[in-house]
């Protein structure tokens, strides 16, 4: 595969670049990236700082990727940005590399979407299959599972969790965590129910949507606090993906939950 960079484009000695990339006009390559293998940049956008794109990514027009924190306490420490394959990170989207107070590290999985605006902060860490809308900010050390999906203009706390599956609406402010596969919708974020829809179109069993449905129903109902039923229905449940929520709700945390009306 031939490797294509563009007369105008600064591509900064150091810079380590795969087979089949190609680097569109005015766009500046830092002397810390590595694109792997396939990576497209197309013109006018900035891959800076100790950052590395996996193979297939793409970023368009005037994207940021890599630069240094929006942190106060930042001092100039040595941070990474590790963005995975296939990712598509739009015009004038922002991720950040990591705070050493935070880990030094901002990582965003395999098969994301990242779209027009949208900001991924220092030390987040994103999974695989996550979409974010349109000027969705994702504030710093917040975690979100894979495939989820957050909604346009919406804004995400810091040190929040989304477990997997969760889908957050749009115009939404999330300031606390937010179960697997829950709905969240609402301008101050409130859980409204289950993703029903993205647990079909992802082929999870009936019997298995049951359970979620039953579950979410004894978080909401039951007796005790919300921690006392998740600890109870983990002592009851067999199905994997009740498992699953009632391990991420009594799993540590820096923020309360979002909890079921």
């Amino acid at each position: 595969m031939d490797t294509r960079i563009h007369p105008s484009a600064i591509v900064e000695p150091g810079a380590q670049i795969g087979a089949g990339v190609t680097v569109g006009p005015f766009s500046l390559i830092g002397p810390e990236v590595v694109l792997h293998d396939g990576v497209t940049v197309k013109s006018h956008a900035v891959v800076t700082g100790w950052t590395e794109v996996g193979p297939g990514s793409t970023i368009w027009p005037f994207a940021t990727v890599g630069e240094v924190p929006q942190d106060l306490k930042y001092r100039g420490e040595r941070t990474r940005l590790v963005v995975g394959a296939r990712c598509r990170i739009r015009e004038a989207a922002t991720l950040n590399t990591g705070t050493e107070g935070g880990g030094g590290i901002t990582r965003v999985g395999d098969d994301c979407l990242i779209m027009t605006g949208a900001h991924v902060g220092h030390d987040a860490r994103i999974g695989n299959g996550v979409i974010l809308v349109n000027h969705v900010a994702i504030a710093g050390h917040c975690t979100l599972g894979d495939e989820v999906i957050v909604g346009g203009l919406s804004g995400v706390h810091q040190w929040v969790r989304i477990g997997r599956g969760a889908i957050i609406g749009a115009l939404t402010m999330v300031t606390n965590d937010v179960m697997p596969y829950g709905l969240v919708q609402g301008p101050r974020g409130e859980l409204d129910g289950l993703n029903l829809v993205g647990l079909k179109r992802r082929g999870v069993e009936r019997a298995e949507i049951t359970a979620l449905r039953a579950a979410y129903q004894m978080l909401a109902q039951g007796e005790g606090t919300f921690l006392d039923r998740a600890r109870r229905l983990a002592e009851e449940t067999d199905s994997p993906h009740v498992r699953e929520m009632t391990d991420f709700i009594l799993s540590a945390s820096d923020r309360s939950f979002l909890t079921p009306k």
